[in-house]
């Protein structure tokens, strides 16, 4: 039995609309019970996922974490108590957005309680919908995050070309180390380097007394590596990326629709 569970929520847990099945609540509520901690694990900001953890019983609970903006913040659920943070220097964030804004991209700068969204796209404001994500449109220039946390900045298009070059320019233009991950099949994410969801995993675990050995991460996409690779059960749902099921031990016959279930019921119970 693992002591711990951890999964990426879009297009892993989640379907196509945000919703999560059945099967899968019901696996995940079979594990708590048993005293497992399951621990969404995820690039959005915490306060975005809050119907979703009263859906799977762990709303406002104490000893129940939520892992967020890709390892750049660990968070307890009773009163949303941020246990870790991992922030963007300004002037990294700031040279990360100019060479963004070359490119034909919505940039999402996220800042620990806000995100707020420069050239917004339809195709985007769509899906964040579906995840019952809060935006702002951008006023005014970058200067106005001087003072404030920066959790990462993300670039959005559909095309994998334009994602593949503006990572490729952020690497070029920021002198310091980022770390430049993609996820959901649109997005381009850029951390500060050492900032993951395999770090913020193993921070948590260590905190909690728990072995990487004793944890199982679930995911399907290119930002879910670090934690695959780091931990004692790494799993693929069905609807994963070759990268990802090439690292995972077991990978599951289910995609989203129940691929958590499946994995928590077979490797985890």
């Amino acid at each position: 039995m693992y002591r711990m569970v951890t999964s990426d929520l879009d297009e892993t847990l989640l379907r196509a609309d945000g919703s999560v099945s059945l099967e899968n609540v019901a696996a995940i509520k079979r594990a708590t019970q048993a005293g497992i901690k399951f621990v969404p694990n995820t690039g959005r900001s915490f306060l975005s996922i809050q119907p979703l953890l009263q859906e799977l019983g762990l709303w406002q609970q104490p000893q129940q974490y939520v892992i967020s903006y890709n390892g750049g913040a660990v968070v307890e659920n009773a009163e949303n108590q941020v246990l870790l943070s991992h922030t963007m220097p300004y002037e990294v964030a700031a040279t990360v957005f100019r060479a963004l804004q070359a490119f034909d991209v919505a940039i999402h700068v996220y800042t620990l309680t806000r995100l707020t969204i420069y050239h917004p796209r339809p195709d985007d404001l769509a899906y964040l919908q579906t995840r019952g994500v809060q935006a702002e449109r951008m006023q005014g220039d970058f200067e106005q995050f001087r003072s404030q946390p920066i959790m990462k900045v993300i670039a959005m298009n559909p095309d994998a070309e334009v994602r593949r070059a503006a990572a490729a320019a952020v690497r070029e233009q920021v002198h310091q180390p980022v770390n430049c991950t993609f996820s959901s099949g649109r997005y381009m994410e850029v951390n500060p380097v050492g900032v993951d969801k395999g770090a913020a995993t193993l921070a948590l675990g260590k905190r909690l007394g728990i072995s990487a050995a004793e944890i199982m991460a679930i995911g399907d996409n290119a930002n879910d590596l670090p934690m695959l690779t780091q931990v004692g059960c790494p799993v693929a749902v069905q609807n994963a990326t070759p990268a990802v099921k090439q690292a995972a031990r077991y990978v599951t016959t289910a995609d989203f629709e129940r691929g958590v279930a499946e994995a928590i019921t077979r490797w985890g119970l």
